[in-house]
């Protein structure tokens, strides 16, 4: 997704609450710049996350954020296999379904 282009929701909210998203913008980036972990690590880790809490537009945020920082498709597959252990199949799998949206998108 372009830098400024959103989905509809996150943009009606950035339209009528610009101060909120503001403000979580701004503690993205704090955390981010918190501690060693470089942008790609970092973005991974938020996928992990995002996937273990099925949050599927987060997901695609995510893998977007995590390909912008240098991570390749098969690190985004990769981080998201990791969880099969810990989330079970079924929710990695959901991801992984996720991420082939915003990856396919990518590749053609």
């Amino acid at each position: 997704m372009a830098k400024g282009k959103y989905p509809p929701w996150y943009t009606f909210i950035k339209e009528n609450h610009g101060n909120f998203i503001n403000c979580l913008e701004q503690l993205g980036e704090v955390v981010r710049r918190e501690g060693p972990l470089d942008d790609k690590t970092s973005h991974l880790i938020q996928l992990a996350a995002a996937a273990a809490i099925r949050s599927e537009g987060s997901v695609h945020s995510h893998v977007r954020r995590a390909l912008a920082a240098g991570a390749s498709p098969e690190e985004v597959y990769h981080t998201l296999l990791l969880l099969t252990s810990t989330i079970g199949f079924p929710t990695v799998s959901a991801a992984l379904s996720w991420a082939y949206d915003v990856l396919k998108k990518k590749a053609g």
